[in-house]
């Protein structure tokens, strides 16, 4: 798997080529997905416009993905940096391991796993974890 990244909000206080190489080298492993996808990082008002145009829900939320129809390209995945660093702050771990969450939680989306029920999301959130886990980003890791 390939992410293309591209940055709309600024400097980044985290290492994210790194986060990206490790899970996208795992997914490719484990899951055999060689498509292409991209990540944008944005702040909460631009994905609160998204938020607001595409889902019509006027708030901020932390990530948004946005599948495509393409054979070799699976979609888009927006991340807020303003969201992931409040998260980050309230549930008391890093930077990098919320990142990772998000872009792992956006990978699985765009790979057609989702949480709209308690099935779908125990599914979901099983793998998120053992993706995470596997990669090193648990959920007691400060780095």
């Amino acid at each position: 798997m390939k992410i293309k990244v591209f940055n709309q909000y600024g400097r980044l206080p985290f290492p994210y080529r790194a986060i990206v190489k490790t899970l996208t080298e795992d997914v490719a492993t484990h899951f055999n997905e060689n498509r292409e996808a991209s990540l944008i990082f944005v702040s909460n008002d631009e994905i609160r416009k998204m938020n607001r145009d595409y889902r019509k829900i006027d708030k901020v939320t932390d990530v948004i993905s946005f599948e495509e129809e393409e054979e070799d390209y699976l979609g888009e995945i927006f991340i807020s940096v303003d969201r992931l660093l409040e998260q980050a702050k309230d549930f008391n771990h890093s930077p990098i391991r919320e990142c990772a969450f998000l872009l792992i939680h956006g990978i699985l989306h765009l790979m057609g796993y989702d949480h709209m029920n308690p099935e779908d999301e125990a599914i979901m959130f099983h793998l998120q974890e053992e993706i995470l886990n596997r990669c090193g980003y648990r959920r007691e890791n400060n780095g």
